[in-house]
């Protein structure tokens, strides 16, 4: 588990961009690790938001002359890729507020549960302050909630409670604070217990996939379907199940 701290507020900044980017990087090699779980440092806030103060900087240059910043993604959407791409489950155990680029964050992890804490929101609210989600918010809401809902939420610039969140599928599960880090951590075990490959290759396939017109998304999940059948992982459950009297949803 990773914890995110920078108080008193919490802030993503540019340094904690690094930071996660060398985790993930790290992550990806162990393969031991078959899960990692994000939650915030500091009580009642996920990433309040990313630092407007780093962001005033920049749009002061901008203004001044400074022109634009280089057209590759910058190394928010790099470090955001990084963790959508790992083969292990990521988990946002999303402790309290996660505005702006703490719920980009969150957008990108696979899994989000969010504690009920007191005046805890979650949503994407920069159009209040003149400028629009750019770190995945407008791309991943909208492939998640759907365009309507995704319009609603980022052009009148509202943030949702965790009940709301779960309701309209903005987080898996909305749990009582002192339960999250327990089912959060319950969910990593279950995974665990999941082979690995199966794992990274649906993650591939739905992620990937989804980008593709249908028949070459079939074709790539298709290509992963045969990698599983040669692991001795496959062969081994599938007999297992085969002398089994349970269903496979208890396998």
């Amino acid at each position: 588990m990773a914890t995110l701290t920078n108080p008193p507020r919490n802030f993503l900044n540019n340094p904690m961009v690094g930071e996660l980017s060398a985790l993930a990087g790290a992550v990806e090699q162990v393969a031991e690790v078959r899960a990692l779980v994000l939650t915030g440092g500091v009580e009642g806030i996920f990433i309040t938001h990313y630092d407007v103060g780093e962001l005033t900087v920049v749009s002061d240059r901008m203004q001044g002359g400074g022109g634009a910043p280089p057209g590759e993604l910058h190394a928010m959407h790099q470090m955001l890729l990084q963790l959508q791409r790992l083969p292990q489950p990521v988990i946002a155990a999303i402790n309290g507020t996660a505005m702006g680029g703490g719920c980009e964050l969150a957008l990108a992890c696979d899994f989000r549960y969010m504690a009920k804490a007191p005046g805890a929101v979650i949503g994407l609210p920069e159009v209040r302050v003149g400028i629009l989600p750019g770190a995945g918010g407008t791309q991943r809401l909208t492939r998640l909630l759907g365009v309507a809902r995704a319009l609603e939420l980022m052009l009148l610039g509202n943030t949702v409670d965790p009940e709301t969140a779960e309701r309209i599928g903005l987080v898996h599960r909305a749990v009582a604070p002192e339960g999250l880090l327990p089912a959060v951590l319950a969910l990593a075990e279950e995974l665990a217990l999941r082979p690995p490959l199966s794992v990274a290759l649906i993650k591939q396939c739905i992620l990937q996939g989804s980008d593709l017109p249908l028949a070459d998304a079939l074709r790539f999940e298709q290509d992963a379907f045969w990698q599983t059948m040669r692991t001795a992982d496959a062969l081994r459950l599938m007999r297992r199940y085969q002398k089994s009297e349970r269903p496979l949803d208890q396998q």
